[in-house]
């Protein structure tokens, strides 16, 4: 074995898993595993928990792996992660925890993902769940939202005892966990039922179809339903479009719409009705890991994708292992691209897109070279479908209809470091904070609220 190489991760073939939406990592056995946790070097100094927003003990619980006490390793991630296993599976660890790994300085660094996955799957099929509270508080707190942030924030207060609410506007909890992300990347039934279903172990309860700002307002739960506390963990579902012509011709969808119509009313399921219209030539534009999951999930509907992104390759936000699937499955990449018009036949329908090619300038605000149009480049794609998946931002309903709530003009809820608002009792993180981000900073933010809740309502009865 070569300690300065990480065990393969086993996969399904790009042939294969290019038509059908099985999980296409299959994750550590036993055995792999064990050889994987002994490549870490257990540093007194470890830098890689300081590259996790949730500060997971990672050496801890990778010994606990490497002792092969698979049981005292989930208990050691449990101490600070409600979402191990999804975790495991869509954190951009190479650019945090993995990132920071010194066996990467000379080698490849630990798989800390693939370990923290191996140990929640291993946890959930041998039925490990979370300890329950030592005590109980009277205390009431409501979570709006049911995704990464919302989730994590309610788990560490049902930890402590707290009475917690979920409200979910969906009707399946989970936020961008069930709606956002695809079958092939995060299992629903396996995975992110399994973690929620934990939390419901802890005492959490959850009442989706509860819009925020319609079915009930926050002012009302605090002042006629008893809740003293409240995390606004929302997300950011309002989607972003260029603002060219032709995108509100039939055929052009923003890619959480056709994400949630494929992950959450389950487009790809015959046995299901939810319309959607794969098309025969689609063209995703954008370079995220949103951009990746449309463009997949496209093609294994049936379609010959392409992603239309206006910087090079290595500006590409998308993590490299969700860049590197969805080349080896056959999506084309038309870099150094920038759509012009969306072009609409007689009936309404998409039947192509003005595009010009870009070559990269000097760098903008963000550090990144600025992409120029080349004069003269202008070409015409032939298409059915367009998915533009450009950001989102987050909805203003709950701003709008919340007392003394102060926003930025990105329509982001304004917190301080504990994720309070200007609201006494009101808490808020992840995406309806910053727009959209990663699950593990979101989980980041819930985690920081959940704290800075405890500690509000600590004060208002003296600890």
């Amino acid at each position: 074995m070569d300690m300065m190489k990480k065990i393969p991760v086993r996969e399904q073939e790009p042939s294969v898993r290019a038509h059908n939406f099985d999980e296409v990592c299959l994750g550590y056995n036993e055995e792999e595993a064990l050889a994987e946790a002994s490549r870490c070097l257990n540093c007194k100094n470890p830098q890689c928990v300081q590259g996790c927003p949730v500060s997971i003990d990672i050496p801890a619980f990778i010994g606990e792996v490497k002792a092969g006490d698979f049981k005292k390793a989930s208990e050691i991630i449990g101490e600070s992660s409600a979402l191990p296993a999804v975790c495991g599976r869509v954190c951009p660890q190479e650019s945090q925890c993995e990132g920071k790994c010194i066996r990467g300085v000379k080698g490849e660094s630990v798989s800390i993902g693939k370990l923290e996955r191996f140990v929640a799957d291993w946890a959930r099929e041998n039925g490990i769940k979370p300890a329950a509270p030592k005590e109980k508080k009277a205390h009431k707190v409501a979570i709006i939202g049911s995704g990464p942030s919302g989730l994590t924030c309610v788990g560490d207060l049902a930890k402590r005892g707290y009475d917690v609410t979920i409200f979910e506007a969906l009707h399946e909890p989970g936020g961008v966990l069930v709606y956002g992300i695809p079958e092939f990347r995060l299992p629903k039934s396996s995975v992110v039922a399994a973690e929620i279903g934990n939390l419901k172990a802890l005492g959490v309860k959850i009442e989706t179809n509860v819009v925020i700002g319609k079915s009930v307002t926050i002012d009302e739960l605090m002042e006629k339903e008893g809740f003293e506390a409240v995390f606004i963990g929302s997300g950011a579902g309002l989607p972003k479009f260029m603002g060219i012509p032709g995108e509100t011709a039939n055929g052009v969808y923003s890619a959480n719409e056709y994400l949630t119509r494929s992950n959450l009313m389950k487009a790809f399921d015959e046995a299901y009705d939810t319309p959607i219209n794969p098309g025969k030539k689609v063209a995703v534009v954008g370079g995220g890991n949103v951009a990746m999951d449309a463009a997949r999930t496209a093609l294994r509907l049936g379609a010959d994708v392409h992603i239309v992104y206006r910087r090079s390759e290595a500006e590409l936000p998308a993590r490299v292992e969700e860049v590197h699937h969805a080349k080896e499955e056959g999506i084309i990449f038309d870099l150094l691209t920038n759509p012009k018009e969306i072009l609409v036949d007689e009936q309404g329908w998409v039947c192509g897109m003005k595009c010009v090619r870009m070559e990269l300038g000097q760098p903008d605000a963000s550090g990144r070279r600025r992409p120029v149009e080349i004069p003269g480049s202008e070409f015409t794609m032939e298409l059915d479908t367009v998915i533009m998946s450009l950001g989102t931002s987050p909805n203003p309903l709950i701003s709008s209809t919340t007392s003394a709530l102060e926003i930025n003009n990105r329509s982001g809820i304004i917190v301080d470091e504990s994720g309070a608002t200007s609201k006494p009792g009101v808490y808020a993180g992840g995406d309806a904070v910053t727009g959209a981000a990663t699950v593990i900073l979101a989980m980041g933010a819930g985690k920081a609220a959940a704290k800075g809740i405890d500690a509000y309502l600590s004060g208002k009865t003296g600890g």
